[in-house]
């Protein structure tokens, strides 16, 4: 077993990391609205329970040997989205320690830059996760975790994506 799948909030973290570091750049310019604040800090434990369903899954006794290996797939799609997004966390965090996020300041087109790239490495491992589920498809089990999947990928992009046309 992979160090990963021991500690599933590696992924975790780094998923969550990004959006809430984007939440917390923004929040002090006054740019996002509660609303808004509040649904990516419910992103986490969205994240949290999807890998945990996932890891817990894949090592039940009565799950086939193709319904784990999707699932496992499925793991490791999410690690790579995480490795993805954990260079972008850097750039959007920097403005944490920057007063003043106005109109003309340079950390706003540096934060649009870091939500844009999330977003689309978001997109791009969406469609491998769509690729996966064609794979799985005689995996009933699979089939569903994929789904799950999905729509915390659509539930992210579309958080993500709010807060870029907002910037």
């Amino acid at each position: 077993m992979t160090p990963f799948l021991r500690n599933p909030r590696r992924v975790l973290a780094a998923l969550c990391l990004v959006l809430t570091a984007l939440a917390a750049s923004a929040s002090h310019g006054g740019i996002l609205s509660d609303t808004d604040l509040k649904k990516v800090e419910n992103l986490r434990p969205l994240f949290e329970s999807l890998m945990r369903d996932l890891v817990q899954t894949s090592k039940r006794p009565d799950v086939s040997s193709g319904d784990a290996n999707c699932i496992n797939a499925m793991i490791q799609e999410l690690l790579q989205i995480s490795n993805e997004l954990a260079s972008y966390e850097y750039l959007i965090g920097m403005d944490k320690d920057i007063a003043g996020f106005d109109e003309k300041n340079p950390m706003r087109d540096l934060i649009k830059f870091a939500a844009d790239k999330s977003s689309s490495i978001l997109v791009s491992e969406r469609k491998r996760l769509v690729q996966m589920s064609d794979q799985c498809a005689r995996s009933p089990l699979a089939t569903e975790k994929n789904q799950e999947t999905l729509q915390v990928l659509d539930t992210t992009t579309g958080i993500l994506s709010n807060i870029r046309d907002r910037l």
